[in-house]
């Protein structure tokens, strides 16, 4: 990481002052919490006058709003300051009055880092000036990582589980279905598009005009698209529709119901496997008529 380990003789280092109060409690008063910690950030940077150290008049302060999140007004604006080059130096009176939350913490300092940005907590001894402040900086920067990645563990492990469990866990909705209370549950006028598609693609000797005969039929993808090659053998792969739920590579009963039954399934994956080098371009030959109405 590139940082000011000291100041350039003559140089002129812009600190921003931000604060934040959670409550709006006391906001109204003539000297509130905002206040003191701007006064003590102040008098901070007064201390640092030597190394060039000098204050911005802007204020940045966040008032009746939580550090558990980083949707904060003065917040955004602080980041869009230091985007455009207008800060070196951010000045807190604590770390948690930057975040309360280490993750949010850690993307913080990137961006800082990231536009040769150092910050300091006035009371806490927490200088990334200084070669100390930057190793509790690594220190916490590494225990954020591991937060991370613990949390990408369970996240892992719990859909795993969920989808051993028969559960739909999220993702693009499929047509046939639509998505009540966070379960697949049947749409009846698209399940009846999704076993046509089916029963076309087994009865026909070619792709292009299950294609055709598809599109002539106004029938259309969960998003109104028409239907091509891809989407067409996408959507006879997808095992959904059988009423199972698929994960790395492993199939188990759904909770949801499915769609087609395992004949028709079993008619089309025929043709699939059979007729795959025909199938793959444009069928000269004649089909069969198609027997579904």
């Amino acid at each position: 990481m590139t940082r000011k380990t000291q100041t350039e003789p003559g140089r002129r280092l812009r600190c921003a002052i931000y604060t934040r109060k959670s409550s709006e409690e006391g906001l109204d008063m003539e000297f509130n919490s905002l206040d003191a910690q701007r006064e003590a950030c102040e008098a901070y940077i007064a201390s640092q006058r030597a190394e060039g150290w000098a204050c911005l008049r802007e204020r940045y302060d966040d008032g009746g709003v939580s550090g558990g999140t980083l949707d904060r007004p003065a917040l955004k604006q602080l980041i869009a300051d230091v985007e455009d080059g207008l800060i070196d130096v951010v000045v807190v009176y604590k770390i948690d009055r930057l975040s309360r939350a280490l993750m949010d913490f850690s993307k913080l300092v990137e961006i800082f880092d990231r536009h040769g940005v150092t910050f300091v907590s006035v009371t806490q001894s927490f200088n990334t000036t200084t070669s100390m402040g930057r190793l509790t900086l690594n220190i916490l920067l590494s225990f954020a990582q591991f937060e991370r990645e613990v949390i990408g563990e369970r996240i892992r492990d719990k859909v795993a589980a969920s989808k051993k469990k028969g559960m739909w866990m999220g993702g693009y909705v499929p047509l046939g279905y639509d998505v009540v209370d966070r379960k697949l549950i049947v749409n009846e006028a698209e399940a009846a598009q999704v076993r046509t598609m089916f029963e076309l693609f087994a009865r026909s000797d070619s792709t292009a005009a299950v294609i055709r005969e598809l599109n002539a039929r106004g029938i259309r993808s969960k998003r109104g698209r028409p239907i091509d090659r891809g989407a067409l053998y996408k959507l006879l792969h997808n095992r959904i529709y059988r009423g199972e739920i698929t994960h790395k590579g492993e199939t188990y009963p759904g909770m949801h119901e499915p769609i087609v039954d395992a004949e028709l399934w079993d008619a089309a994956h025929a043709v699939l496997s059979g007729n795959r080098n025909q199938r793959a371009g444009p069928a000269a030959a004649p089909s069969r008529p198609y027997c579904v109405a």
